[in-house]
C-alpha cells in the first residue's frame, strides 16, 4: 500500500507539475493602464495670398477717342490679427508703356492721360474709393483690410473663400498716341499684420 500511495503521489506532483508548468508558460495579461498628456501649442500668424489670372488684361475700347478699359478680378485670402490687425492689397505700374510713342504711366502727354483705376465689389474689407491713378514711384491702396479679418468659413470670417475684388483700368485714348500695340507690368501685394 505504501507503493501505490508513493506511485500515486508521484503521480499526483507530476499532474501539479504539468499544471503549474503549463500556468508558467501561458501569457500574463495585464490590466495595469498607462496615459500620459501631451499639451500642443499652435501660433497663427496674419497671411495673405493673392491669386491672379494668367492671361494678360487686354484694355478695350468702344466709339472713337473713348478711353480704354479692361476689369479683372482680383482673388485673395487673407487672415489679419485680432483686435489691432490690418492689411492691405497694393498696386504698383513696375514698368511703363513701351515701346515709347503712346500711352505713358510716368509721364502722360497731359493730366487728362493719367492711368487709373476704379475698384468695387470686395467680398472682405473694403474696395478703394473713387478714380485712383496707377504710378510707376508709389503703391497704391486697392483693398484696406480692418483687424480680425478671415477669408471664408462664414462668421466672423468672410462666407466667401476665396475673397474677391474688381478693378477696372482706364486709359484714355489721346490722339497724339502712335499707332501700335503696347504692354506695362503691373505689381500687386498683398500685406497682413
Amino acid at each position: 500500500m505504501r507503493k501505490w500511495q508513493m506511485i500515486c503521489r508521484l503521480k499526483l506532483c507530476s499532474a501539479l507539475f504539468t499544471v503549474g508548468l503549463v500556468f508558467l508558460v501561458l501569457p500574463i495579461s495585464s490590466f495595469a493602464q498607462n496615459t500620459v498628456s501631451q499639451t500642443l501649442n499652435v501660433t497663427v500668424v496674419p497671411l495673405g495670398g493673392l491669386f491672379m489670372q494668367s492671361a494678360p488684361l487686354a484694355l478695350t475700347k468702344t466709339g472713337t477717342f473713348n478711353g480704354f478699359t479692361g476689369t479683372i478680378t482680383l482673388s485673395y485670402r487673407a487672415r489679419t490679427r485680432q483686435g489691432s490687425g490690418h492689411g492691405t492689397i497694393t498696386v504698383k505700374a513696375t514698368s511703363d508703356f513701351t515701346p515709347t510713342g503712346g500711352p505713358s504711366i510716368a509721364s502722360p502727354p497731359s493730366t487728362a492721360d493719367k492711368f487709373t483705376y476704379t475698384c468695387s465689389g470686395a467680398t472682405l474689407g473694403v474696395a478703394c474709393s473713387g478714380i485712383q491713378t496707377v504710378s510707376t514711384t508709389t503703391s497704391t491702396t486697392v483693398v484696406s483690410l480692418g483687424a480680425s479679418a478671415c477669408t471664408g468659413g462664414g462668421a466672423p470670417c468672410s462666407t466667401a473663400n476665396p475673397n474677391s475684388a474688381n478693378i477696372t483700368f482706364i486709359l484714355p485714348d489721346d490722339p497724339k498716341y502712335k499707332t501700335g500695340s503696347y504692354s506695362a507690368t503691373l505689381t500687386w501685394t498683398i500685406s497682413a499684420s
